[in-house]
């Protein structure tokens, strides 16, 4: 059985940014193959995130990129597998989960609220900032509630889960990632589960 690890970035926020870069070292650490997912080429706008045909356009194209770029990894329905994502990148990883049939932990960073017609219930977190303008936190509260999903807030944290405080956002990032390795080597919540 593989432990694999995949980073699903968001548009603008690359697998180089704080929270990808170390999540993924984490996951490195803990024993995981590491995987990226890159979504360069695609068309996008900050301010069209909010537009959900616009969504769904970059989400159908980013899926099509997510499969290429794992298709040679193979079925991982028997695999540990985890998913670390951010923004539009939590959607695709969890469309994704399910396209494939396959149900890994999620590590959701700063999710787009479309990704409640995907993700599995008891799956995974989803960290986020309570101000976020690309999401709204009492909507992430809700889908977190119905999908029996555990949060992590970052008061007044942005899209990039930062508040403008240099020396906050760095514990805050701390704290995130420690929660991320916890998660990575919590095995009762990460070996392969059916559906």
């Amino acid at each position: 059985m593989r432990k694999l690890a995949v980073v699903f970035p968001g548009i603008g926020y690359t697998k180089d940014r704080p929270l990808l870069y170390y999540s993924g070292k984490q996951a490195l650490k803990c024993g995981y193959e590491l995987h990226f997912v890159d979504f360069s080429g695609i068309e996008w706008s900050k301010e069209k995130l909010k537009d959900r045909s616009f969504l769904l356009d970059v989400l159908e194209k980013s899926l099509k990129k997510t499969e290429e770029a794992l298709d040679d990894l193979g079925d991982m329905s028997d695999d540990e597998v985890v998913f670390i994502s951010k923004s539009i990148g939590t959607v695709v990883a969890t469309a994704y989960a399910r396209k494939k049939s396959i149900n890994p932990r999620q590590i959701c960073f700063s999710p787009l609220e479309l990704i409640s017609g995907f993700i599995e219930e008891d799956s995974g977190i989803l960290l986020y900032g309570d101000k976020d303008p690309m999401a709204d936190h009492n909507i992430i509260e809700k889908i977190a509630s119905e999908k029996h999903l555990e949060t992590y807030r970052i008061p007044d944290g942005n899209h990039s889960l930062e508040t403008g405080d240099f020396c906050r956002d760095i514990d805050n990032i701390r704290s995130m990632i420690l929660r991320v390795t916890d998660i990575l080597t919590d095995e009762s919540k990460l070996r392969p589960r059916t559906r």
